[in-house]
């Protein structure tokens, strides 16, 4: 079934969509917001037993092997050549990119530190999104998406003691590649199904990362734990394949801007997780910002662009 667009959408690529659809779009794009939540976490997991550059490399390789297999499964034709440029850009971005800079930081950033970049996330997306495909959005979109913003970035930032580390770089760096990849997949989820667009941006990358993850695994050491394992295959499986099909889905459905703007409370769940999974400290301002939060993204919701 083929994901549709969002009114929000330049008119020149715009397809009509149903408010029915636009629920399931909505749902999709929340699911996959709860698998990236736990990416962070489980990235801590695996650097319990892997290097930086093997856990991005190996996650990358598994996850293209699942994609790969439901591709040759399916007898997927390859893409049109127009499309391969875009899906350069979602693999430069999300495959590679936002993983291997989000795994540095976190050798020395908390995982609540580290939500900062998934707090800016929607917001560049969103930006992105105006200038690649021409979305504008409504004041009111705008205003809700700052105010959003704001919030999360000064719990995220009280929660790690307000000061920067070296991990920014890699931080904001990791920020402006995964807000192109974003973009570029919500534009090419348009035309084809969103496993599609992640599952060949995979197989794309995979030229490269086969050789890195041999290098990379000669290269650090690796110790095999319950945790390392789990955390690679949840990062590999369910934050590089499985939620990347129902966020780039999602994003198809209800626009670029509207889904982006569901991140705003990827930061929360995430700081959740980590109290759960890492046994991080979480502050009473939680509740209080989630609410913030959850305003937020109810306005953006109705704002029409």
């Amino acid at each position: 079934m083929r994901a549709q667009s969002s009114a929000t959408a330049a008119p020149s690529i715009a397809v009509p969509v149903r408010r029915d659809g636009r629920g399931l779009g909505t749902l999709q794009a929340a699911l996959g917001v709860i698998a990236f939540s736990l990416t962070f976490p489980a990235t801590a997991w695996g650097l319990e037993g892997f290097g930086p550059w093997s856990l991005v490399a190996v996650r990358s390789v598994l996850a293209a092997v699942i994609a790969g297999g439901c591709l040759l499964a399916l007898r997927v034709p390859l893409p049109d050549r127009r499309h391969w440029t875009g899906l350069a850009v979602v693999g430069g971005g999300v495959v590679l990119g936002f993983p291997l800079l989000t795994t540095l930081a976190l050798r020395t950033s908390t995982t609540a530190h580290a939500a900062v970049v998934v707090g800016l996330l929607p917001l560049t997306t969103a930006l992105m999104s105006a200038l690649r495909v021409g979305s504008r959005p409504s004041r009111t979109f705008w205003t809700a998406a700052l105010a959003g913003a704001a919030a999360v970035l000064a719990f995220t930032v009280q929660q790690s003691g307000g000061a920067l580390t070296t991990a920014d770089v890699y931080l904001f760096a990791a920020l402006l590649v995964c807000a192109a990849g974003y973009t570029e997949g919500g534009r090419l989820a348009r035309v084809m199904p969103g496993w599609q667009v992640i599952g060949w941006a995979l197989v794309l990358c995979l030229p490269l990362t086969v050789p890195v993850a041999a290098l990379a695994l000669s290269a650090e050491p690796v110790r095999l734990t319950a945790h390392s394992v789990t955390g690679l295959l949840w990062v590999a499986a369910g934050s590089q394949f499985l939620g990347l099909i129902v966020w780039y889905r999602g994003m198809a459905a209800i626009g670029i801007p509207k889904a982006s703007q569901l991140q705003l409370a990827q930061p929360l769940l995430t700081l959740v997780w980590s109290v759960l999974l890492l046994n991080e400290h979480l502050t009473v301002a939680a509740p209080l910002t989630a609410a913030a939060v959850l305003v937020c993204i109810a306005v953006t919701q109705r704002a029409r662009g």
